[in-house]
């Protein structure tokens, strides 16, 4: 009498062949034997050479064909048992920082602007108005030529003006999320009202131009000192963002703003007939106080 099928009952039943219950009897598998299956006996090759020799292990591969070489290339880099341990080691990686020298873009604080309580202990945390994330920085000089064309010449002769550094423009992002930070958003856009506008009216120093305030950022040999007056700025509020009250201030801030400002080198008429290209050429400028790009 044939024996009854136990499988209903939780026993032995027949084998189970469909692709659904292969794939459940891969994936029940351990994690070592997973391993295993994936880079096959290449996991222990690291293991062979140290126990049976780099001889005996070669021999064994080769001797073992197509299949042993495959097994060799898929074993590439896998340390022995798959994890690091045993005669290896794993180190812990850190990036080192160097805080004395502040690489931002930065806007400095002209003497005289006293923005209110609030505001203006956010600026002076950061000895100016920062960038928070590293913005895009368009920048270029230039070098004017006219030119001299004589009668029946192929060639005209191109006469040297003058050169100077162009407009800067400066476009960066702030992103939000917390009331602090949305202060210091507030902070700034103040600040950048206040310094493209002139004292008029009832005002103390009235007539004074808009300020002067000093960029620095990417170090010495990209801005370092450098005069410039702030000629336009844009500050968007969009409408696909959270906002976040901060009431400290009693505003709304948007959690991703793009702030964009326009500014033009400018020097005094004192510190341009002191320059002396040689001391630029070397870099005298860089090195020392700055100012001159």
């Amino acid at each position: 009498m044939p024996e009854p099928d136990l499988d209903a009952f939780g026993g032995p039943g027949p084998a189970i062949t469909t692709n659904s219950a292969k794939s459940q009897s891969r994936n029940s598998k351990s994690p070592v034997q997973s391993l295993q299956d994936l880079g096959g006996s290449s996991i222990s090759f690291g293991k062979s050479v140290i126990q049976n020799g780099f001889k005996n292990t070669v021999e064994d591969v080769f001797a073992n064909g197509a299949s042993g070489l495959m097994s060799l290339l898929r074993g590439k880099g896998i340390p022995i048992d798959g994890l690091a341990g045993g005669l290896f080691s794993s180190n812990t990686a850190s990036w080192a920082r160097n805080d004395d020298e502040d690489w931002r873009v930065k806007l400095s604080i002209p003497n005289g602007l006293a923005l209110e309580g609030n505001l203006q202990s956010k600026l002076v945390e950061t000895n100016g108005m920062i960038f928070p994330y590293t913005p895009t920085v368009i920048f270029s000089h230039s070098a004017a030529y006219s030119q001299i064309k004589p009668t029946h010449s192929n060639y005209p002769f191109p006469i040297y003006q003058s050169s100077q550094p162009d407009n800067l423009q400066i476009t960066g992002e702030f992103y939000i999320e917390g009331a602090d930070e949305g202060l210091y958003w507030v902070a700034c856009v103040h600040y950048l009202r206040s310094i493209t506008k002139m004292a008029y009216g009832k005002t103390s120093n009235a007539g004074t131009p808009p300020p002067i305030v000093l960029l620095n950022g990417y170090g010495d040999y990209v801005f370092k000192n450098v005069p410039v007056v702030i000629i336009n700025f844009s500050v968007d509020l969009p409408t696909d963002v959270d906002y976040i009250h901060v009431p400290e201030a009693n505003t709304y801030a948007p959690t991703r703003s793009t702030v964009t400002i326009q500014a033009i080198p400018t020097y005094s008429r004192r510190e341009v007939h002191n320059f002396s290209l040689d001391t630029f050429v070397k870099g005298g400028y860089a090195k020392g106080r700055g100012g001159f790009i």
